[in-house]
């Protein structure tokens, strides 16, 4: 495994708003991660559970780690894993730690999701929005080729004044003033490498800068930038996540944050720490509902 960037290399400070390091393929080694991301600057990681099987992994984490902000949720692939009783089990982990936030949750018509009822998708989807709504937390949400879905049931079922963080957003220019509308932030992550800059360029200069937020996805969403040093971690090819990759194929590294900021302030056309100092505050602000974490915090960014 590379070293992570250090300190000496970059004096701004980060949030990696959504990450997965509980991620069969890489929770050995988790700690280890965090602690190369930490020296970076990377202050603190929003783990995403996003099924009943990892719930306790993300709760443990955050309890060992005081940079983690656990988060709980269905993802839409694990919907038709969900057990009967799986909505009063995701109601006892929020009662067990209020300092959770709700995540991941969505919906997917992508290769793999087209393969998942949407209906149950839907279902799932919205009895998890509106448990966000009643426990006044924010959600993080995932979305692959359904954000008119998406935008109709946010309508619906919205505002929300705690907060909806789009996770590896990759919608249209043109959809981000509805969203950020209804309380939306735009989280940025490695995929926005694989999108034409021009359209990216176009949809970054459409979010309003408090909205902005960077991520990493980790394991996933490895940048693809030539001419970038990254950083890496090696698969565990006994992973039976339905993400998982070649065993010869390296996964993200939550330090590689810094090429996600790097990548959205040139196309942005602002300074680096300017951008980092703007997404750290705004974290801050989205994660600092009652009971977390970094509640104390938001008064001092």
């Amino acid at each position: 495994m590379a070293k992570a960037p250090g300190r000496a290399a970059s004096a701004v400070r980060l949030f990696d708003a959504h990450c997965h390091l509980q991620d069969p393929r890489i929770a050995a080694v988790a700690p280890t991660l965090i602690r190369a991301a930490a020296v970076s600057g990377v202050a603190r990681f929003a783990v995403n559970g996003t099924s009943e099987k990892d719930w306790h992994v993300v709760k443990q984490m955050g309890q060992e780690h005081p940079a983690v902000v656990p988060c709980f949720g269905l993802h839409p692939w694990w919907v038709p894993e969900r057990s009967p009783d799986w909505m009063d089990s995701l109601r006892r982990f929020f009662s067990e730690t209020p300092e959770a936030a709700v995540g991941e949750i969505g919906l997917d018509k992508g290769s793999h999701g087209k393969t998942i009822d949407f209906g149950e998708q839907v279902e799932v989807f919205q009895r998890q929005l509106k448990l966000a709504k009643e426990l006044e937390k924010p959600v993080s949400v995932h979305c692959v080729h359904a954000f008119g879905d998406l935008l109709e049931i946010l309508k619906r079922t919205g505002p929300f004044p705690a907060g909806v963080l789009l996770h590896s957003y990759l919608g249209s220019a043109e959809m981000v003033l509805s969203l950020a509308n209804l309380g939306c932030y735009f989280s940025l992550s490695g995929f926005l490498t694989g999108m034409k800059s021009t359209k990216a360029k176009q949809m970054l200069k459409a979010i309003p800068l408090d909205r902005i937020l960077l991520e990493t996805d980790a394991p996933d969403a490895l940048p693809k930038l030539d001419n970038v040093s990254l950083v890496t971690v090696l698969v565990d090819s006994d992973s039976t996540s339905p993400a998982a990759t070649s065993s010869n194929e390296s996964l993200n590294h939550p330090a590689n944050i810094h090429i996600v900021l790097s990548y959205v302030a040139s196309l942005l056309e602002m300074p680096e720490a300017e951008l980092a100092e703007v997404s750290y505050k705004n974290a801050t602000k989205l994660f600092s509902y009652p009971g977390s974490k970094v509640h104390s915090e938001a008064e001092t960014v």
